[in-house]
């Protein structure tokens, strides 16, 4: 019987009678920050990590304050702008990640394979008793030294085991060894994998090949975009280990970094938002804040004209609770003076527009909000306004000193 515990993104939940060694898993995994309250109890911390994890008799669910459709949009989002469609994830919002993920996905390879698994041409080179396709001359006298059988052969074949195919397979496959996927859309999955018999399953550790759209696997273009992401995303599967603080159980789940994920979304549309106004936008490119080079950082998006800096913007996905936290508007006036910039940007995912003015001769740091609940066309609305108030700080204001 699994017991389920569930705490939202940047909340706390106490926990009696949690075993030690489950709640060291969870804290291994990253997912939680584990401490006792004054009673003993286990409490669990969650940050800006969702998604589940099973360890022992026990899942963990973390849920994003955003909708699990909103949180894939903006994933799948920041890969492909043009490719990405707003209908890609058609479910009813639901705070539970991994469901939502696992019915958009078994939903939309569903439709895919309903006319049929996608086949097509794959070269096939191998050793045959009998010639097919052409000989491979030069293998042939390498591997035979003159003896004439068998052969060396070159072909085409028209079969199932083609790209597209192997990763509709690959997430299928995933998302079976992950907790907490209903018994309905589980045989779903059961389903597409015997469906998928032919396929060869990918490489481990290589990435997926790209399979750009055509006329023929145009049916397959929205599970694929799905798939990627189960692919692409951090799968858990860590077995048991000793450790000094004790031993840890074997762990299974799927984790999102909301942070991540907010900043790798902003900085794809900014830089198309941004280079309509002319440069190039720049994601985590290395500064120096002093002479010697020795503090060098990242901020998180930078736009370049030539070798001139023309903005500095940092993605703030957490929004404060009470007032505003002075150490992102430092971290941001360092920016500012290293890059010789009158002018910052702090965007953040909720919280209350605003101005800082900086006494002396201190840039201006302008607070900006974005509401990731708006509608997609609303949302990117937002971008684009955002992107001109950055480009118009550009043209008004010179560089202090």
């Amino acid at each position: 019987m699994i017991t389920p515990i569930v705490v939202r993104e940047h909340k706390s939940v106490t926990v009696p009678g949690l075993p030690a060694d489950v709640a060291r898993t969870f804290a291994a995994t990253g997912a939680v920050a584990v401490s006792r309250d004054l009673e003993g109890a286990v409490c669990l911390a969650a940050s800006s990590t969702v998604g589940v994890v099973r360890a022992g008799d026990f899942e963990l669910v973390i849920r994003p304050k955003v909708g699990v459709g909103r949180l894939l949009w903006l994933v799948g989002h920041a890969r492909d702008q043009k490719g990405w469609r707003d209908d890609d994830v058609d479910l009813a919002e639901t705070d539970d990640l991994v469901t939502g993920l696992a019915v958009a996905f078994t939903r939309r390879a569903g439709r895919a394979l309903a006319a049929g698994v996608l086949r097509g041409y794959q070269p096939v080179a191998e050793t045959s008793p009998v010639l097919r396709g052409r000989l491979r001359e030069a293998d042939q006298l390498r591997a035979r030294l003159g003896r004439a059988y068998p052969l060396e052969v070159a072909y085409d074949d028209y079969s199932a085991d083609i790209p597209e195919n192997r990763i509709l397979l690959g997430a299928t496959r995933r998302l079976l060894r992950l907790p907490g996927i209903p018994a309905a859309t589980r045989a779903a999955l059961h389903r597409l994998n015997v469906g998928l018999a032919e396929v060869a399953p990918l490489p481990a550790g290589l990435r997926a090949p790209a399979t750009p759209e055509t006329r023929l696997n145009r049916r397959y273009q929205s599970a694929l975009r799905l798939a990627r992401l189960v692919l692409d995303h951090r799968g858990l599967d860590i077995p048991a280990a000793d450790s000094p603080a004790g031993p840890t159980l074997a762990a299974t789940g799927f984790l999102f970094d909301m942070n991540r994920v907010y900043e790798d979304w902003l900085t794809a549309v900014l830089r198309t938002a941004l280079e309509h106004h002319g440069g190039a936008v720049e994601g985590q490119k290395v500064i120096r804040l002093d002479e010697a080079g020795k503090l060098a950082p990242r901020p998180d998006i930078t736009w370049w004209h030539g070798d001139q800096c023309a903005a500095v913007l940092d993605a703030k996905y957490k929004a404060p609770n009470k007032g505003f936290p002075s150490e992102d508007v430092y971290q941001l006036i360092a920016y500012c003076t290293a890059l010789d910039l009158a002018e910052g940007h702090l965007i953040y995912a909720g919280g209350t527009p605003d101005v800082h003015v900086i006494r002396g001769q201190g840039p201006r740091i302008h607070v900006h909000v974005l509401d990731l609940a708006r509608d997609p066309s609303d949302l990117l609305q937002q971008i684009d306004y955002l992107a001109g108030h950055v480009a118009a700080c550009r043209t008004r204001t010179p560089a202090f000193s």
